[in-house]
């Protein structure tokens, strides 16, 4: 039995249990929308991502039955719009955005709305989306619901730490400038002094706790985005010590990141202490100098949030400016480059060095950086 088929008898089971009287048909369309296009991409995941993809038809299913199972698709689509009305920063945008412009009596909704249906219409992952629950249900009720319960999970995920909404919401902006929109700030932010905050155009109060669906969302999605990338980071450098160290280094790494002492671990290995010493030696020196500064540099520092080009080594502006003033001519041209988000071969050909000359040149400097975060 494929991996596709026992998620399918393990949702068919859940939901019959969970809905019961349902017809096998709404059962077996549900599925085919938790586990969406391919279903076989199952079969090539690692065991962290397939945890992963789990907790993600998990959120799927519990958004989808607390919000659009067994409501019309009328009152599914009004639960869509007061919801995604209801983040803040959509809110505060769309509100300075009507109030700057010559058509002032426009409510948040009604803007929201207009997004949503240009979404549908022109948003290629959607129009997948739109293809996949046509070929789960012929039932267009059941389709209607979970195109809504679609949109919300995709309108309400994160794009550098924003719902994407918002980006979606300031592209119908730029689009409608010509209406009369005059001046829009976007460098700042409404900061927040209490926690009602009331409307001027005749909605009720909007809570600052409105958007909680969203948080809750926002805060999962970055455990799972950071599992993701932990499970890519581990199983990159497991592939890495099986062809440099051989199988006895994948074994201890497993044993260490169980949280196992040396001791513990030279018992589970059967093998004396000073070897187990020697191995932690090893695999720290390959995972570090090799894998994570010169094999795979921007997997791990990314997943780290130490990359050069977006997290400037993960320094604060203070410890910047003290990392920059030590920096000789051709380390302040490295890093200059690498902000820009040149390749080390890159950065050798245009400094007339050596590939090896500039890796180490880029070890010496990252390892600078993390002992001043330090």
């Amino acid at each position: 039995m494929t991996r596709a088929d026992q998620l399918m008898q393990e949702w068919l089971g859940r939901l019959r249990q969970d809905q019961p009287g349902q017809p096998e048909g709404v059962y077996r369309s549900l599925v085919g929308w938790l586990l969406g296009v391919p279903p076989d991409r199952f079969e090539a995941l690692a065991p962290e991502q397939l945890a992963l993809a789990r907790q993600g038809m998990e959120y799927r299913y519990r958004l989808f039955l607390e919000r659009y199972w067994q409501v019309s698709p009328e009152q599914g689509y009004q639960r869509l719009v007061k919801r995604l009305s209801g983040v803040f920063l959509i809110r505060q945008k769309v509100n300075t955005w009507v109030t700057l412009s010559r058509d002032r009596s426009r409510t948040v909704v009604e803007v929201v709305q207009e997004v949503v249906q240009e979404m549908i219409q022109s948003d290629r992952h959607l129009a997948q989306e739109l293809k996949s629950i046509e070929a789960c249900t012929d039932n267009l009720r059941l389709r209607s619901v979970l195109l809504l319960a679609s949109l919300e999970e995709y309108c309400l995920r994160t794009v550098r730490n924003q719902p994407l909404i918002l980006y979606r919401f300031l592209n119908h902006l730029g689009r409608s400038q010509r209406a009369g929109m005059t001046q829009v700030p976007t460098g700042e932010l409404v900061q927040i002094l209490s926690e009602d905050v009331t409307t001027t155009n005749g909605e009720e109060a909007l809570s600052r706790l409105d958007g909680e669906a969203w948080h809750r969302y926002h805060q999962e999605q970055s455990q799972l985005d950071q599992r993701s990338q932990r499970a890519q980071v581990k199983s990159a450098l497991v592939a890495h010590l099986q062809r440099h160290l051989g199988e006895g280094a994948v074994h201890w790494l497993e044993l260490h990141l169980q949280g196992l002492t040396p001791e513990d671990i030279a018992q589970r290995l059967d093998l004396p202490v000073k070897k187990v010493y020697r191995l932690r030696e090893q695999v720290t020196y390959h995972a570090l100098k090799i894998f994570a500064l010169k094999e795979q540099p921007s997997l791990v520092l990314e997943w780290l949030k130490t990359s050069l080009r977006d997290h400037d080594f993960g320094l604060t502006p203070g410890q910047w400016q003290q990392f920059w003033q030590g920096l000789s001519g051709d380390q302040r041209r490295i890093v200059e480059a690498g902000r820009q988000g040149q390749s080390l071969q890159e950065i050798a050909q245009g400094l007339g060095l050596k590939s090896k000359q500039v890796k180490a040149q880029w070890v010496d400097l990252y390892l600078r950086a993390q002992d001043l975060r330090r």
